[in-house]
């Protein structure tokens, strides 16, 4: 799967003027396994990129959380933020205006057939791979569950489920 986001992520970024935002907007809504009315609607005061820190509000009831970000994630906010200036939201249209899901949508969707990966693209599968790499890499349920803001547990057990490595150490021969 991150071999799939990085094509991804490459798409977009050779895709239009504004590539760069794109690319940044896959990647962090993928490494904070964001909902795309999260991504949109992020603002400026959220981010704190002095300590390396972004304040996640998480919407469908979920719960709020604070998540490290680390250095690509770092230069690519500082472009975006650089190439925007003077805006409320981290992610803007060409008017200033904030990015609508609907627009993400699109962009992704052109981004997955540029990347031709085989299948079309929606924004949550983004969320949906942030919740099956972390289980892939041995992350503890009840972390990921807070890192994703999952009120009830299931919706993260979800991940584990269908983990196709969950019993690989079970034994060892």
């Amino acid at each position: 799967m991150p071999a799939e986001i990085d094509r991804l992520i490459a798409a977009a970024q050779r895709l239009g003027r504004h590539g760069h935002r794109d690319a940044t907007m896959i990647l962090l809504a993928y490494r904070h396994g964001l909902r795309v009315s999260e991504l949109v609607s992020l603002r400026r005061e959220q981010l704190d990129l002095r300590q390396g820190l972004l304040h996640v509000r998480r919407r469908k009831n979920g719960m709020p959380s604070t998540h490290p970000l680390r250095g690509p994630e770092l230069r690519a906010l500082r472009e975006v933020l650089r190439n925007y200036p003077k805006t409320a939201y981290v992610f803007v249209s060409e008017r200033r205006a904030p990015m609508t899901t609907a627009t993400f949508h699109k962009l992704l969707a052109r981004a997955g057939e540029a990347a031709k990966l085989g299948l079309p693209i929606h924004p949550h599968m983004l969320r949906h791979s942030t919740g099956f790499k972390l289980v892939n890499d041995g992350q503890d349920t009840r972390a990921i569950q807070h890192y994703l803001g999952h009120r009830n547990i299931q919706h993260t057990v979800l991940y584990t489920q269908l983990a196709p490595t969950r019993f690989n150490d079970f034994w060892r021969d």
